[in-house]
């Protein structure tokens, strides 16, 4: 959703010791509005006047001054992507003289807990045991921000800044941030891109450089205005069109009825295992590990993202799963017999491990899961890739051309960044959820024979969305 802003004259509250009202910029942000104080204020006659064409000189200053807060506050907002209030608040209000201050204390960098042991993280990030690098270069910044993921136990991000700093160093080394220039940029993008590097993985890579950036304006280190290269009319990173990666119905219908060889029960789990993920929503790996007992709830499974747990939502909105015969014949053949609420469902993880450990343990067991895939569509004929994300792509796939509406699917995959379509998805209910969760394996014998049901349940899914062949 965009973010507006606009210069607000306040008037519910004046100040008696000069009878004028304080003049504020509003930003509104996904239904979330704050007003920053300004040091102007005006009387209601003098802010009525400074729309009128003929104005005395103290008005035209005044005037000129609120429009370029609404200028310079607009130019900044378009930096962000996303954008985020305490961002907005550390670039542009604090230590900005047209704003009070007394309400904005500049946020310190996060301190490193002296005691925090790095060594188990030595090997899989050689950052943490280089040479220390130089002030105000990049991988001065790089090194802080990972050990501070590092304290936090969010490996899988850390690593994505580590392969980050890696990529960067090799193209032209520990740079100092004023040499990340338009120019620096657009050449490291070819040069990646000449060594067959993707649109998106080059995107994910600068996009924490950018992340980088920010973080060294905030802690001070570096002025935006003087050296930051990212933005409007300077450096937009790559993006990519996703690629279709979902299977057809027909190949799901192959793999549900592959015959597993008895001599290989780790083909069976493999199996299981992808067929859970693409029953439950497209479910992540790493959301499927942490599933306790206790977020079975009656019929339903419910959930949150693990991936929402550092974001700005105060409010995360659950997955709400409908569990299916075949997950429930899952859960049985796969799930901790011991069935206490606090336990996890699979025993993929166990209680008292490290972050660094689970994070180990889920990334071994993805590598599982897609290698028996990857051996059974051989032996199937399927040509596509069969991994755990291609069942996540093949849920929502078939899922809409199944007639879901885009917002039910939405709320299925527990995406995050459309909260404008919130209020429609709470109408969903759990019978509608139920039936859906029927569809995922319309092509079992028995199929779907109320064609009548089956016509009145595309009308209660949206009877204006779009559908697609099957």
């Amino acid at each position: 959703m965009a973010v507006t802003i606009a210069i607000f004259f306040d008037t519910r509250r004046i100040k008696k010791k000069t009878n004028t009202y304080p003049i504020k910029l509003r930003v509104t942000h996904e239904r979330s509005t704050r007003y920053y104080p300004t040091v102007f204020s005006l009387s209601k006659e003098d802010y009525d006047k400074l729309s009128a064409p003929r104005l005395s000189i103290d008005l035209q200053v005044m005037k000129a001054k609120l429009q370029e807060i609404e200028r310079t506050a607009g130019n900044t907002i378009q930096e962000f992507d996303p954008f985020s209030f305490s961002e907005f608040e550390r670039d542009y209000i604090v230590n900005n003289t047209s704003f009070e201050q007394k309400k904005f204390v500049e946020k310190c960098p996060i301190p490193e807990i002296s005691k925090f042991d790095y060594t188990p993280f030595y090997k899989k990030f050689p950052i943490l045991t280089d040479e220390a690098p130089e002030p105000v270069t990049i991988g001065s910044v790089y090194l802080s921000f990972i050990k501070s993921l590092l304290q936090e136990g969010r490996i899988g991000t850390a690593s994505n800044y580590h392969s980050s700093y890696v990529s960067l160093k090799k193209f032209n080394g520990n740079v100092r941030f004023a040499d990340v220039t338009v120019s620096y940029l657009k050449q490291y993008e070819q040069v990646q891109k000449n060594k067959e590097l993707s649109r998106s993985t080059i995107g994910i890579y600068l996009r924490a450089l950018r992340a980088i950036f920010n973080e060294a304006a905030a802690n001070g280190i570096i002025r935006k205005e003087k050296c930051y290269p990212f933005g409007k009319r300077k450096y937009r990173i790559p993006t990519s069109r996703n690629v279709k990666k979902a299977l057809e119905l027909s190949e799901v219908e192959k793999i549900y009825y592959y015959k597993c060889d008895p001599q290989q029960p780790s083909e069976q789990k493999g199996k299981d295992f992808w067929l859970f993920c693409y029953f439950a929503n497209g479910i992540n790996i790493k959301d499927l590990a942490f599933l306790k007992y206790k977020n079975i709830q009656g019929e339903q499974l419910i959930f949150e993202r693990a991936k929402t747990e550092n974001t700005m939502r105060s409010d995360p909105k659950p997955i709400i799963v409908y569990i299916t015969e075949d997950m429930w014949e899952i859960i049985d053949r796969r799930g901790n017999k011991d069935k206490n609420p606090n336990n996890y469902i699979f025993p993929i993880l166990e209680p008292g491990l490290s972050p660094l450990r689970q994070y180990e343990l889920v990334q071994l067991f993805v590598s599982f899961v897609n290698e028996w895939m990857r051996r059974i569509a051989a032996k199937l004929g399927i040509s596509k890739k069969t991994t755990t994300y291609v069942a996540r792509h093949t849920f929502s796939t078939v899922l809409k051309r199944a007639g879901a509406s885009t917002e039910y699917i939405q709320e299925a995959l527990g995406h995050t960044d459309l909260k404008t379509t919130e209020n429609y998805l709470d109408s969903f209910g759990s019978e509608l959820k139920k039936e859906l969760a029927g569809r995922l394996t319309a092509f079992k014998k028995q199929g779907i024979e109320d064609e009548t049901h089956s016509q009145s349940l595309d009308i209660a899914i949206g009877s204006g969305s779009t559908m697609e062949p099957a």
